[in-house]
C-alpha cells in the first residue's frame, strides 16, 4: 500500500466547502415576526430567548424548521408527496445553509388508550422479539406478545377453475395468535355507564327525559328515539318491560322510517359508546367531558388485571419474569434485568434494547415504566421521551431544534439535560434550544433574544451573541437574567387544612400529610417523586375544586380567544340587542359568515403535491363577515372591528359609554390579569405560544366559582418577567380568600410560597414520601433536600 510523502507546507486556500458555516435567514415575517434577518452558527448551541409571545418559536419552528422539512419533502417523487402533508414555504425572503432538521417539541403525545411509553419507542417491539425467541413454553411469533393484535382463525374454502369446465374446492384454513385481552380489548381498563346519568326514568319519552348533552326534545336524535315505533312515548321509562329496556339500551342498528326519511335507530348505549366514548377525552368540548367524567367509570380489566394481555401471553416466560412484569417494572430496573441475560443468539437484540433502555435512565425518565399510557405524560416527560431515539446517533451535520426541554424538571435535572444538548452539539450538529431557564441560557454559545414584547411589540431581534453580552444588554431578558426572588419576611397563617391520609396512589408510599388553606401552597420534588399522584390522584375534588393542568389547548384556525373564553357570547348579544336582529348573525362560524370564504377570510386553493395556496378572500377582505352584518355597529365599531382590538382596548370599550357589556368586561378583565392583553380577540388559537395558550387557560379557569385552585406548573412556557405578573396573580388569588396549590419546579414560585410540601427523595419507587414541611426559609435553612439546597443557592442562602 502507498502513500503520499510530499507534503504542501504553503498555507493552501480554504475550501469552498468549508464557507457554509451558517444559517442566514433575511426577512422572516411568518405570524409576528417584522422582516427578521440574522445568522445563527452551525455546529453550535444556539439558545432563543424573550417573553412569551415575542416570535420565538415562529422563527425556530414556523420558519427554519418548516423549511428544512419542506425542502426534504420535495425531494421525494410526485407519487410519495401525495400521501404527504402540503407544507407551505414560510414568509421569508431568503433561507440559506439549512441543514436537515428534527423537531423535538411540547406536544402531548397520542393518547390512545393502547399507546404506551413502550410503544412509542420501539421498546415493546424489541421485548416482543425477545420473547419470542427466548421465552418458555414458545407460543408463537411477536405479535404473540402484542396487546394490540387480537387473535383471529378463519377456516373455508375457494373454487379453483382449471379450464375446459374443470373446477376444484380446495379447503383453507387460516389462524394468527395475538397477545390482545379479549375482555378489555387491549385498553387494560373496562368501562361502565350510569345509567342514572343518562336520563331521569321517572319520565317518557314525550318529556324530555335525557341528560345528556346535544339529547334534547326536538332534536333529531331523540326524535329517532321517540318516533321509532318501538316505544310508548307516554310510558315513563322506569315502567318499559324487558324487550323495550333492551331495545332501549342495546338494541342493533336497525333502519326506521321517520316523516318518510330512512333513518338508523341504535341502542342508547352502543350509541354513546361510539359518539363520545371512542373519542379522545382531552379533545372533547368541556361539558361534553364534564358529562363522561360524571356518567363513566373506568375499572381495572379483571381477566387480564389491567397488563392487556392474554393469559397465552402471560404464560410466556424467561426465567420467572413474563412480558408483562418486565413493562410494569421501571426502566431502570428493567435494564437491570437485560443486562444480566446471556444469549449469543439473540446479541444485537439485546444490545440495542439495553442502549433503548439506558438512554431513558441517562435523560432522567429510569423511573417509567414501558406500560406507562403515554396520554398520562407530562408535556416535559413527552419531550424527553421523544428525545430517546436520537440519543447515540451516528447523524452529523444534523440541526435539532427543542421546544423549553427543560419544563417540568427539577433545578436537580436540568444540569443533566444541559449536558445532552452539549453532546449532541460536540458530535458535530447544530442545536437551536427555545428557552427561559437561565441554566440553559448560560451554556449557550450563542443567543438571539427576540422581542422587546409580545405579539405585535414583539418580533424584532433585540440582542444576538454571547450570554455575557446579553447579561450587559438592556433588553427584558437582559435585565432580567440574574433576577433572584428573594424569601418572604412573613408568610400568611394557614386558615384551615386539607387532610390526606394514606395516600397510596402510583409510587406514593401510604402518604399522611396536611395541606394548609388559605395560602400560597408549593408542591416540590424532583420528576417522578409522586406530586401530580399526591394532588391529583389523592386531594378529594368536591364541589369547589377548581384545576388547572397541563392539557394543551385544542383549536382550529376558526378558534380565537374570544370564542375560547366565551367572551364572544356577551359580544354578540350585545351586538344584536343594539341593531334588533339575532345575535347568530355575528358569529363568522353561523349565519353572519361571508358566503364566498365561509368565515374562514381566505380562499384555499388545493394544487396537489404543491402546497396549497391561501389568499384573501376579495368579497370580505379578510374580515370573515358578509357585507350585510358589517353595516351593524355597536359603539360606532362593526364587529370585525371588535375582534381586531387588542384586550387592553377591548377591555376599555366595554367598560364604559354606548358598548358597555359587564359580561365581555370581566372575561377581558381576566385576560388581562394572566398578562395577555396585547393579544387581538380575533387571534387564531394556532398561532398563540405554549405559554399564551397555558395563561388563556388559566383565565378561563379563573370565572370557575371555587374556594381551591390547583395549579400544575403554571411558569409553563412563561419568561422571567412573565413570573413576575404570575406570582402577583397568585397573590391576588390568595388574598381574595382562595387557597393556592401548584405543583412547581421554578425556584421563584418556591421563594414565594407561605408553605412548601417536597416530595423524594428520588423518582419512582425512590420517592413517593414526604421529605419536607414547612415554609421556604425553614427549607433553606435546613438544607435537608435536593430542593432546600437548589432553592439555598437560588437565594443566596
Amino acid at each position: 500500500m502507498s502513500r503520499a510523502t510530499d507534503t504542501d507546507t504553503g498555507s493552501p486556500e480554504p475550501h469552498a466547502a468549508d464557507s457554509h458555516d451558517l444559517i442566514r435567514v433575511h426577512g422572516a415575517r411568518e405570524n409576528n415576526l417584522k422582516d427578521v434577518s440574522i445568522e445563527i452558527p452551525k455546529r453550535r448551541l444556539t439558545v432563543f430567548t424573550g417573553v412569551s409571545g415575542s416570535g420565538k418559536s415562529s422563527l425556530v419552528f414556523d420558519t427554519i424548521a418548516a423549511e428544512s422539512q419542506r425542502l426534504i419533502n420535495e425531494t421525494y417523487s410526485a407519487f410519495l408527496q401525495g400521501f404527504m402533508p402540503n407544507l407551505a414555504r414560510p414568509e421569508v425572503d431568503v433561507l440559506d445553509g439549512l441543514t436537515t432538521a428534527i423537531t423535538v417539541d411540547q406536544q402531548r403525545m397520542g393518547s390512545d388508550p393502547r399507546s404506551t411509553v413502550g410503544t412509542a419507542t420501539d421498546a415493546n417491539a424489541m421485548l416482543r422479539i425477545l420473547f419470542s425467541r427466548l421465552g418458555t413454553p414458545h407460543i408463537g411469533p411477536p405479535a404473540a406478545y402484542s396487546f394490540n393484535v387480537a387473535s383471529v382463525s378463519a377456516t373455508g374454502g375457494f373454487t379453483v377453475d382449471r379450464g375446459a369446465e374443470k373446477t376444484k374446492t380446495e379447503k383453507v384454513s387460516f389462524s394468527r395468535t395475538g397477545g390482545m385481552c379479549t375482555h378489555c380489548e387491549g385498553r387494560g381498563t373496562v368501562s361502565d355507564i350510569d345509567l342514572t346519568q343518562l336520563y331521569d326514568d321517572s319520565k317518557s319519552l314525550s318529556e324530555d327525559p335525557f341528560t345528556i348533552p346535544t339529547y334534547t326534545g326536538d332534536g333529531w336524535v331523540v326524535r329517532v328515539i321517540s318516533e321509532s315505533g318501538f316505544f310508548d312515548k307516554g310510558k315513563p321509562i322506569r315502567e318499559y318491560t324487558k324487550k323495550e329496556r333492551h331495545d332501549f339500551l342495546y338494541r342493533e342498528p336497525t333502519k326506521v322510517k321517520i316523516n318518510g326519511v330512512n333513518l338508523t335507530y341504535e341502542g342508547l348505549i352502543p350509541k354513546l359508546q361510539k359518539t363520545f366514548l371512542s373519542k379522545d377525552r382531552e379533545s372533547m368540548q368541556p361539558h361534553i367531558r364534564a358529562f363522561v367524567d360524571r356518567a363513566v367509570t373506568f375499572a381495572e380489566c379483571p381477566e387480564c388485571d389491567g397488563t392487556r394481555l392474554s393469559e397465552l401471553a402471560r404464560s410466556s416466560k424467561i426465567g420467572k419474569v413474563n412480558i408483562a412484569d418486565a413493562c410494569a417494572m421501571e426502566i431502570r430496573d428493567l435494564a437491570g434485568w437485560v443486562r444480566g441475560l446471556a444469549e449469543p443468539s439473540v446479541t444485537p437484540l439485546l444490545t440495542k434494547l439495553q442502549h433503548t433502555l439506558d438512554s431513558f435512565v441517562e435523560i432522567g425518565l429510569g423511573y417509567l415504566s414501558l406500560d406507562r399510557a403515554s396520554g398520562t405524560l407530562s408535556g416535559g416527560e413527552a419531550q424527553r421521551t421523544k428525545m430517546i431515539r436520537h440519543l447515540g446517533s451516528s447523524l452529523t451535520d444534523v440541526t435539532y431544534v427543542f421546544d423549553e426541554p427543560t419544563i417540568g424538571l427539577h433545578p436537580h435535572d436540568i444540569q443533566r439535560m444541559n449536558n445532552l444538548l452539549l453532546r449532541l452539539r460536540d458530535k458535530g450538529n447544530t442545536v437551536l434550544v427555545v428557552e427561559h431557564k437561565p441554566e440553559t441560557i448560560a451554556i449557550a454559545d450563542h443567543v438571539v433574544d427576540l422581542g422587546p414584547g409580545a405579539g405585535t411589540a414583539g418580533g424584532t431581534v433585540c440582542f444576538e451573541g454571547t450570554v455575557e453580552g446579553l447579561r450587559a444588554s438592556d433588553g427584558v431578558t437582559g435585565r432580567h437574567l440574574d433576577d433572584r426572588a428573594t424569601l418572604k419576611e412573613t408568610v400568611r397563617k394557614a386558615t384551615g387544612q386539607l387532610e390526606i391520609r394514606g395516600a397510596s396512589a402510583n409510587n406514593l408510599r401510604d402518604v399522611d400529610v396536611d395541606i394548609p388553606l388559605g395560602v400560597l401552597c408549593v408542591i416540590t420534588g424532583v420528576a417522578g417523586s409522586g406530586k401530580s399522584s399526591l394532588v391529583h390522584g389523592s386531594i378529594p375534588a368536591p364541589e369547589g375544586v377548581v384545576s388547572v393542568d397541563q392539557t394543551p389547548i385544542r383549536g382550529s384556525r376558526r378558534s380565537n380567544p374570544a370564542t375560547y373564553t366565551g367572551l364572544l357570547d356577551p359580544i354578540r348579544k350585545a351586538f344584536a340587542k343594539a341593531n334588533g336582529v339575532k345575535p347568530a348573525l355575528f358569529s363568522a362560524n353561523s349565519e353572519g359568515a361571508c358566503p364566498t370564504c365561509n368565515g374562514a377570510g381566505v380562499i384555499y386553493t388545493d394544487l396537489a403535491i404543491m402546497q396549497s395556496v391561501a389568499t384573501a378572500c376579495e368579497d370580505c377582505e379578510g374580515k370573515r363577515f358578509s357585507a350585510s352584518v358589517l353595516e351593524y355597529h355597536l359603539g360606532g365599531r362593526d364587529i370585525s372591528e371588535v375582534l381586531a382590538m387588542p384586550v387592553t382596548e377591548a377591555e376599555e370599550f366595554f367598560g364604559s359609554g354606548e358598548a358597555r357589556t359587564p359580561a365581555a368586561h370581566k372575561i377581558l378583565q381576566r385576560m388581562t390579569d394572566v398578562g395577555l392583553g396585547y393579544l387581538t380577540l380575533g387571534q387564531p388559537l394556532t398561532t398563540l405560544s405554549g405559554g399564551e395558550r397555558q395563561r388563556l387557560k388559566l383565565a378561563v379557569h379563573m370565572a370557575d366559582k371555587g374556594g381551591v385552585y390547583v395549579l400544575d406548573e403554571p411558569t409553563t412556557g412563561l419568561h422571567l418577567a412573565d413570573v413576575e405578573q404570575l406570582l402577583g396573580l397568585l397573590d391576588r388569588l390568595v388574598d381574595s380568600g382562595k387557597s393556592v396549590i401548584v405543583i412547581e419546579h421554578h425556584q421563584a414560585v418556591m421563594a414565594h410560597a407561605d408553605w412548601i410540601v417536597d416530595l423524594g427523595p428520588g423518582a419512582g419507587h425512590d420517592g413517593g414520601r414526604v421529605v419536607f414541611e414547612g415554609t421556604p426559609a425553614d427549607l433553606v435553612a435546613a438544607r435537608s433536600t435536593l430542593t432546600g439546597e437548589h432553592l439555598a443557592e437560588y437565594v443566596g442562602g
